[in-house]
Formats: structure tokens, C-alpha cells, sequence
């Protein structure tokens, strides 16, 4: 599962060689996903949400606005 994402990831980028700094491209949509998922799960309950991923509620709320999410 994760390697076919990896596969698509980098299929999808003509630029990839380009790429200066993967791991944290790959880390931000990664955690972008996660938190869209555990959002949903929750019904957008931040505090239930920030519990599941172990992060202080303020700092949720900080990357829902980076991710702009909700």
C-alpha cells in the first residue's frame, strides 16, 4: 500500500529529479491526509480529532488552516 503510493507519487511528478527536500513534501501530504480522515471520522471535532493524533488542539487548528481543511 504504501510502496503504490510511493510508485504513484513519483509517476505523478515529471519534475521529481527536481525535488529538493522529499521526505518533507512526502510528510506534509501524508499528515494532511491523516488529519482529513481522522477530521471526518470525528464529524470535524477538533478536540476528539487532536486526541486521535496526539496533538495539542491549537496545534490541529494551526494545521487545518495550513492544510486548509474545513
Amino acid at each position: 500500500m504504501v510502496q503504490d503510493y510511493f510508485d504513484t507519487f513519483i509517476e505523478s511528478h515529471p519534475n521529481f529529479y527536481e525535488i529538493n527536500d522529499l521526505h518533507s513534501v512526502v510528510c506534509q501530504e501524508v499528515e494532511k491526509a491523516l488529519i482529513q480522515k481522522v477530521m471526518d471520522k470525528t464529524n470535524n471535532n477538533q478536540s476528539k480529532a487532536a486526541k486521535i493524533l496526539g496533538l495539542n488542539r491549537n496545534t490541529l487548528r494551526n494545521k487545518l488552516i495550513l492544510y486548509k481543511i474545513g
